[in-house]
């Protein structure tokens, strides 16, 4: 069914680059073009897209790219459906979230069930407060509003041993900020990487070299060169940090790989495309047209399949 996906609509964007990434479309984004929807209200475009207007500037780091603690994170506008019926419901999820490190502005559009949350916290840790609220919530958008033609991408592992998700978002044209969970890893570390192509009809194996653009080749790492993942004993990593001379946009329709080792000595052990996600306004489909399915009729099999 073609609903919402993980961070909203995962259209795939393979026909704007290399024939080669053609083949991985139908694999990782076939059921991912978003339906038309209806809203009876136009949404309210509060005070914290003009916040964001003047992206944030680069903060000081590793340029190696480490999992950092959220008060080091950049700031990001997040917007999620909530399912609320009241100014009590609005009281309830304000409170909630406003309880959170790094967040630093909650703002409720009730008419439209939009909560927009300005902040560094990890998307996992705010869609975790809004489910202990009681209400069903969904993440929409995410990204600095009205900056980039393309702001945020997302990259899901669907199976059927390791199961994950990649949110990338664009704070300004020399950072972007990375978010991963992953489950079915074995205990230990992991490399990973950004790499040039999204075929993977030979899985990991046919996605190419690491990611590097052509004004960056004398660099000692390639920019697509992530790091190192930890898993821990239940098999699960988790990471959130910073990347330099990182630009969504160039991303889309290449793949995410994540390998055996740490050196990355052998092929990737899992990928999966890359696609364009929703940024923030961009994403307030509430039905379904093909199925008539409202967003909060979903259940969790229409969005990323996962075992985190």
């Amino acid at each position: 069914m073609g609903f919402l996906r993980t961070v909203a609509t995962t259209a795939t964007a393979v026909a704007a680059i290399p024939a080669a990434f053609a083949f991985a479309s139908s694999s990782s984004s076939s059921s991912s073009f978003p339906c038309s929807s209806q809203s009876s209200n136009p949404p309210i475009r509060l005070g914290l897209v003009k916040t964001l207007a003047t992206p944030p500037s680069s903060i000081h780091m590793d340029p190696k790219l480490a999992s950092q603690p959220d008060s080091l994170l950049p700031q990001l506008l997040t917007e999620y459906m909530v399912d609320m019926k009241c100014e009590a419901c609005v009281n309830t999820v304000k409170n909630k979230l406003n309880q959170i490190n790094g967040v630093k502005n909650v703002e409720v559009d009730l008419n439209n069930q939009v909560v927009r949350i300005l902040g560094s916290t990890p998307v996992k840790t705010m869609t975790e407060a809004l489910e202990q609220t009681g209400r069903k919530a969904r993440l929409i958008g995410q990204g600095v509003p009205e900056d980039f033609l393309i702001s945020a991408a997302v990259s899901e592992f669907k199976g059927p041993d390791i199961f994950g998700v990649v949110r990338l978002a664009q704070v300004n044209m020399e950072l972007a900020r990375i978010e991963a969970n992953f489950s079915g890893l074995s205990p230990g570390k992991h490399g990973w990487s950004i790499n040039e192509f999204g075929d993977l009809t030979r899985g990991a194996a046919s996605t190419g070299k690491m990611f590097n653009p052509i004004n960056e080749e004398n660099t000692k790492e390639p920019v697509g060169d992530l790091g190192t993942l930890e898993a821990n004993e239940k098999g699960e990593a988790f990471y959130t940090g910073v990347k330099e001379k990182l630009r969504v946009a160039d991303l889309i329709g290449r793949s995410m790989v994540v390998y055996a080792t740490e050196d990355k000595s052998e092929h990737g052990i899992t990928a999966a495309v890359i696609a364009r996600s929703a940024g923030v306004g961009q994403n307030y489909k509430r039905l379904c047209t093909c199925d008539g399915t409202t967003i909060w009729e979903a259940t969790d099999t229409h969005f990323v399949t996962t075992k985190i």
